[in-house]
């Protein structure tokens, strides 16, 4: 099983609550600002993550879907 976060840079005003969350440490926040100078999260490591959503549960933006294939 493999797990995909996808974060909608456009929707996420980087509060670090999806970070803070990940009990695998997949996420981080970008180092680049998106189109409202926001410095979005990013999932930075594939491999480790389980598709627990909970990420996606805290966004308080509604931003991240998880995909588990």
């Amino acid at each position: 099983m493999r797990a995909y976060v996808v974060i909608n840079e456009d929707l996420c005003k980087g509060s670090e609550i999806c970070v803070a969350t990940c009990p695998t440490e997949t996420l981080s926040i970008a180092k680049d600002p998106n189109a409202k100078r926001y410095y979005p999260a990013v999932q930075h490591d594939v491999e480790n993550c389980t598709g627990c959503k909970q990420c996606a549960l805290m966004c308080p933006e509604v931003a991240i879907k998880v995909i588990v294939a």
